[in-house]
C-alpha cells in the first residue's frame, strides 16, 4: 500500500474512534505504535476532528461570549498544534529521502508532502459529514441529494489528491523533485512578535 493510501486508512479509522464518543473533550488513544508513521497520522486527524466540532460549537448563534472566548482560544491552540505536527511530518520525509540522489533537473512542489496530507486529513472529515448529510433521517430529499452530488465530488477529490501524493513521494524518491520546507512561523502566538502581547509587558 503506498503512503497516501495508508494515510486515508489511517484518517478513516481516527474520524471514525473519534466519532463513537463525538465529544471534543474525548481522551487520545492512539491504537498504532508510538512514533510510527501511523501514529503520526492518527494524531493528526484527531487534532483535526476535535477542531472541526470546536468550530461548530463556536458558531452557535445562542453560545456565552465567555465559552466562545474559550473556545476560540482553544482553536488557536490546536491550529498551532496541527501545524507542529504537519512540522514533524516533513521532518519524518526529511529524514527519510536525506540520502536521495537529487538530479541537476529536479523542481521543487509547491507543497511539502506533510502539508498535502493534512489536505487529505481534512477531506476525510469533509467525507464523513458529508455522508453523514446524505443519510439524515430528518433531512428534505433535496438536500440529502445536493449532499450525495457533494460528496461524490469530495471523494473524486480525495482519489485525485490521494494519487498526486503519491506521485510526489516517488519522484522524491527517484530525485525528480526535492523538498524545501519553511517553518509557518507563525506571529500571533509568539509573544516577541505578536504586539498586543508584546506591549502589554
Amino acid at each position: 500500500m503506498k503512503l497516501a493510501q495508508l494515510a486515508n486508512t489511517v484518517f478513516d479509522r481516527a474520524v471514525a474512534d473519534y466519532h463513537i464518543a463525538d465529544n471534543v473533550d474525548t481522551t487520545l488513544t492512539n491504537p498504532y505504535p508510538a512514533n510510527s508513521l501511523e501514529a503520526m497520522l492518527y494524531g493528526k486527524n484527531w487534532i483535526d476532528a476535535v477542531q472541526w466540532h470546536l468550530e461548530d460549537i463556536v458558531r452557535d448563534p445562542d453560545i456565552d461570549p465567555a465559552e466562545a472566548l474559550t473556545i476560540k482560544r482553544r482553536i488557536d491552540r490546536s491550529n498551532q498544534e496541527r501545524t507542529d505536527m504537519v512540522e514533524e511530518l516533513d521532518s519524518y520525509f526529511r529524514t527519510r529521502f536525506k540520502d536521495v540522489a537529487v538530479s541537476p533537473e529536479a523542481t521543487i512542489n509547491t507543497e511539502s508532502p506533510a502539508w498535502a496530507l493534512d489536505r487529505l486529513s481534512i477531506l476525510a472529515l469533509k467525507i464523513w459529514h458529508m455522508r453523514e448529510q446524505a443519510e439524515r433521517p430528518d433531512a428534505s430529499p433535496e438536500h440529502k441529494a445536493a449532499c450525495r452530488a457533494k460528496l461524490a465530488v469530495l471523494e473524486e477529490q480525495r482519489t485525485d489528491l490521494t494519487t498526486a501524493i503519491d506521485q510526489l513521494l516517488d519522484d522524491i524518491a527517484e530525485g525528480r523533485k526535492y523538498m524545501k520546507v519553511y517553518r509557518q512561523m507563525k506571529m500571533y502566538n509568539d509573544p516577541a512578535t505578536n504586539p498586543v502581547l508584546y506591549g502589554k509587558k
